[in-house]
């Protein structure tokens, strides 16, 4: 078995001119989720590589002096076009200290967006090419669930919060159509002066099908196969293993001054981070308000913590648990960095409000500062199927009941305690970003933002990524600019072993005035972007 990283494969080779092995070939193709849990026996069991983990061996290598050339083999890449972006940006620093090659054989817009800072991208003469712009797909799921006997109610606040629509409604609203629009120009435009200056778009108007005609439209560099490139020899374990040293390198504690980070992967919920959540529609982590305060606690108590980065990548959820993390950041006395990975929407954007400073990539999906409450109702179809449901006690009591509508009073409830929550999200930001309540409620109502237009209408500090976020925090720490940096785990929690604490200067009783966890600040990831 390879004790090297599935999605990271490490080989060293010799160019054509050279019997010396001194080029490191690097595979990249599947996921890279930006981090592992922070629970270390999941992180133990997780298999592939993260963006994080590459990104260091790819900053290892520029500090190799026997590495003349890096060859990068991009395969299939089943990543976000933030996370393409940062992969991009990656290899652009290892190319400002040693040569780099990257290999196409499947040509897209994300693996053109990872060559992009590359002066040399070759194509083999057989590769696959799809270079067609951006598009939204979304499934509307009403009408069959009403086929079907099955309702849903879709309460929100306000006319661009869509969470819901793809079960209450048969097709897309002028609304959803608009934010989704505006997004899709965006980060084109922001593709075509990444890959593409100067074209005007004409390099996706072309439907280009060879590589002949990548090479024409300045695309790529070269037409080869790889092994005109390199010529690879047997792996070379000493050299292998040095490429691996830099994971056991890292700060882990100890008493050296740097950054701590602390990511929040995943729907928000309250309770504890989870590797994998109880309900399958909601796949990868699930970041819980208990274990994201804890860490953020326990950074902002270390002496040697000078700064502390908070890693987003959530379309957000309980409105609970975001407004728990959102006053967690807001306490810390060490300064805060927020980062945005490929979501930060929603409860994702509620949570790093009041952080310090904040960090988009220009591809980040982010904004969405709105509620919603919503249930399927499932009367018709119990009534088609000869199912009952009998009820005693208060009506009132089930609100949540999926074998009823909401009722007139019951509605009007909803909509009190979403407007109350709204309202407190859009205080959060106002206070957070030195915006007027006026100014959030017009650039919030649910609607989404590009990272690039997100730092224009003043939600957003700086374009980068989380490179740049541990810099913008070195600097905020007064931390050298090559400051050790680790991530924060709470560690094991061991049934029936308490939490400790001290008597709290202040009540912060009654933070929701109701009950259970009803409202969310979610974003709907159904839409695929394509």
């Amino acid at each position: 078995m390879s004790l090297l990283p599935r999605k990271l494969r490490l080989a060293v080779g010799r160019d054509t001119e050279s019997a010396a092995p001194d080029w490191v070939i690097v595979d990249l193709h599947g996921h890279y989720p930006a981090y592992r849990s922070s629970d270390p026996l999941q992180s133990l069991m997780a298999r592939g590589e993260t963006l994080e983990g590459l990104t260091e061996r790819l900053d290892r290598l520029a500090g190799l002096d026997w590495v003349s050339g890096v060859l990068v083999r991009i395969g299939e890449l089943k990543v976000g076009l933030a996370t393409a972006h940062a992969l991009g940006l990656a290899l652009g620093r290892l190319a400002e200290r040693t040569r780099v090659v990257a290999y196409l054989p499947q040509v897209s817009m994300r693996t053109l967006l990872v060559t992009a800072p590359l002066t040399e991208v070759v194509a083999p003469e057989s590769a696959e090419v799809s270079v067609p712009g951006f598009a939204a797909e979304q499934v509307f799921y009403g009408a069959f669930l009403r086929k079907h006997g099955i309702g849903f109610e879709n309460l929100r606040i306000r006319e661009y919060k869509s969470a819901l629509t793809a079960y209450s409604d048969d097709r897309m609203d002028e609304h959803e159509r608009e934010q989704l629009s505006a997004y899709l120009d965006s980060v084109e435009g922001d593709w075509l002066a990444d890959v593409a200056a100067g074209s005007d778009g004409a390099v996706l108007d072309a439907a280009l099908v060879s590589a002949a005609e990548l090479l024409d439209a300045g695309l790529i560099t070269r037409i080869a196969y790889d092994d005109e490139i390199v010529t690879p020899v047997e792996r070379h374990w000493g050299r292998a293993l040095e490429l691996l040293r830099p994971s056991l390198g890292r700060m882990r504690g100890g008493k050296t001054d740097g950054v701590a980070v602390v990511p929040v992967a995943g729907p928000i919920v309250s309770g504890r981070s989870r590797g994998t959540p109880p309900v399958p529609f909601l796949p990868g982590p699930v970041a819980g308000a208990d274990s994201v305060v804890e860490a953020l606690r326990t950074a902002d108590r270390d002496e040697h913590v000078k700064a502390i980065v908070l890693y987003v990548d959530s379309p957000g959820g309980s409105a609970l648990a975001s407004d728990l993390i959102c006053h967690a950041v807001a306490r810390c006395t060490t300064p805060v960095v927020a980062v945005m990975g490929e979501l930060a929407a929603s409860g994702g954007y509620y949570v790093l409000a009041q952080a310090d400073h904040v960090v988009a990539d220009p591809y980040t999906l982010t904004g969405s500062i709105g509620v919603v409450v919503g249930k399927p109702v499932l009367a018709e179809f119990d009534d088609r199927h000869g199912l009952r449901a009998d009820t005693v006690g208060r009506a009132t009591a089930l609100f949540e009941s999926p074998h009823r509508p909401f009722s007139d009073a019951e509605r009007a409830w909803a909509e009190r305690m979403m407007a109350d929550v709204y309202a407190r999200f859009v205080e959060r930001v106002a206070t957070g970003r030195g915006l007027s309540a006026e100014r959030v409620d017009e650039i919030g109502r649910g609607r989404i933002w590009s990272g690039r237009d997100a730092e224009r209408i003043g939600l957003v500090d700086e374009l980068g990524d989380l490179t740049a976020g541990i810099a913008a925090a070195r600097r905020l720490g007064g931390l050298a600019v090559d400051a050790p940096v680790r991530t924060v785990s709470t560690g094991l929690v061991l049934p029936g072993v308490p939490a400790f604490g001290k008597d709290a200067a202040g009540s912060f009783a009654g933070l929701w005035p109701f009950g259970g966890e009803k409202v969310l600040t979610w974003m709907d990831r159904s839409v695929t972007i394509r």
